[in-house]
């Protein structure tokens, strides 16, 4: 292409139209050209962001790939049809013919990766300085990239909400699952066993009736309701547990008992040896022992099923409690609530991702209420705990932290892992920065949790790291209060902090 079917070309285009011939000279003489095959990268997420690139023919797949996963962010294309479908979509027409202004604007990497579809793409390509001077010589250009950089950045947060939401809905399906799994079970298992544990309940019952007198009958009664009414041990020393039920194992073997074992088990677990059974045993003959023993191993185990049925309903309830309340699938949208519920449902969803990692709360007692949205504040809690744990790596200590402040809630999350790089720091609010490996994170996670703290609920949200200690504290006003919870910004030079508000 030479320079005047380059003029032509780049004088055709919408962010170019408003230029004067001297501005579309310069922009001529600073053009780097470039043919594109299909499927060759312009540039790849998490490189150094190093120029803005106009298409003039051909096009452009812009992707990021997200929890391993390659997701299409964007299409860019000359093609009429497809800049239609964009503006119907509020998409500015001007967008789908260049890209890379983002991370030159704000001095980071690119955030996603760009490729060529279809042959011959052809793109236009101007180094970081030759962009900055180009916003400086030519001020139609600006006047056409600001409404795109405005869309693209609410196009982002957009998509990386939505992506959020259902990052939150998994996380908090795989959490349920999880914890569901143990109830689920024993709930599946006792009721598996429950019909053959009653045949045998009836079978031993007409055994022992047909063999045991009235005294007889009245001695097992009484040793039953006293197993009944026996609390668990206290302390349980497994290797004494464990001689006390091979002891009454063989004793009630040596009387005949059929299911010695299960006896044994279900007596020993209560805390009881031979000795305290055979004296409470004494009423009972020789002839109807061994009946009696069947019968009351029959009547440990149906009391075993029962007592887990017992513990695994109200923990499968607490736990569908602890969704809707995480999810506010059944509340209004802004609403008074306690900060601490949001919390603990959070940590019940991250349980999973929890395990090995100490917990401990320091819950201010008779802490008023706040208005707002509380699920929209349980994304941030989930956020600043999920990020907690994977500092950690797994072993730590997770400290949450609810007081009062004036007419603030101050809530703190803080965590004992390797801690936030100081150079990091000041910028883990913004849009699209991330210290996360390529692939692993979006950059807008603690943005996002940012907008919802501080626009969403005028509250303010800092951040405070070393190796070993980092804490995210999060402001709120309280219901009813007038003032602010905003917090100035730290004095230049502050070592290991950053802090945003808004009042």
């Amino acid at each position: 292409m030479n320079s005047g079917e380059l003029r032509s070309a780049l004088h055709g285009l919408e962010i170019f139209a408003a230029l004067t011939q001297e501005q579309l000279d310069w922009l001529v003489s600073v053009s780097e050209p470039r043919v594109l095959a299909d499927g060759e990268v312009l540039f790849r997420d998490g490189e150094e962001a190093t120029g803005f690139h106009v298409l003039l023919s051909g096009g452009l797949v812009v992707t990021k790939v997200v929890d391993g996963r390659e997701e299409v962010l964007t299409r860019h294309s000359t093609e009429g049809e497809s800049a239609a479908a964009d503006a119907h979509d509020g998409k500015p027409s001007a967008a789908h013919r260049f890209t890379g202004e983002l991370p030159l604007l704000t001095g980071g990497a690119y955030v996603a990766t760009a490729a060529a579809s279809g042959p011959s793409t052809t793109v236009v390509a101007y180094s970081r300085p030759v962009f900055f001077e180009m916003l400086t010589r030519c001020q139609g250009v600006a006047a056409v990239l600001l409404p795109v950089l405005a869309w693209r950045i609410k196009s982002s947060e957009v998509q990386a909400r939505k992506r959020a939401t259902v990052e939150a809905l998994g996380t908090l399906a795989a959490g349920l699952a999880h914890e569901l799994n143990n109830p689920a079970a024993a709930v599946a298992r006792a009721a598996q066993e429950l019909a053959p544990a009653l045949a045998r309940l009836t079978r031993t019952a007409q055994d022992w009736g047909a063999s045991a007198g009235g005294a007889e009958r009245a001695a097992l009664d009484r040793l039953a309701e006293e197993l009944d009414s026996l609390p668990p041990p206290e302390v349980t020393d497994p290797l004494a547990q464990s001689d006390a039920e091979e002891e009454i194992a063989d004793w009630a073997e040596e009387a005949g008992a059929e299911r010695a074992g299960l006896l044994a088990s279900g007596v020993s677990d209560l805390g009881v040896d031979l000795g305290w059974l055979r004296e409470r045993l004494e009423g009972i003959g020789e002839p109807a022992l061994a009946a009696g023993l069947d019968h009351l191993a029959a009547l440990l185990e149906i009391r075993s099923l029962a007592a887990e049925l017992r513990a695994a309903g109200p923990r499968i309830s607490q736990l569908v409690a602890a969704t809707r309340d995480y999810a506010n699938l059944d509340r209004a949208p802004e609403q008074r609530f306690q900060v601490t519920e949001g919390l603990e449902n959070t940590l019940v969803v991250l349980r999973a991702k929890l395990a090995g990692i100490s917990i401990v709360r320091a819950y201010e007692t008779g802490l008023p209420e706040l208005t707002g949205y509380p699920g929209e504040l349980n994304q941030v809690w989930t956020n600043l705990v999920d990020n907690a744990a994977e500092a950690m790596e797994g072993a730590g200590v997770l400290t949450l932290r609810a007081r009062s402040e004036g007419i603030c809630m101050v809530v703190e999350v803080a965590d004992t892992g390797r801690g936030i790089p100081e150079e990091s720091l000041p910028r883990i609010f913004e849009p699209f920065y991330t210290t996360k490996d390529v692939g692993k994170g979006t950059g807008l996670g603690l943005h996002l949790s940012y907008r919802i703290v501080t626009q969403r609920h005028q509250g303010s949200l800092t951040a405070r790291s070393r190796p070993g200690e980092t804490r995210m504290v999060v402001r709120l006003p309280f219901a009813g209060a007038t003032g602010s919870c905003a917090v100035p910004a730290e004095p230049a030079g502050t070592p290991n902090s950053t802090s945003s508000s808004t009042s």
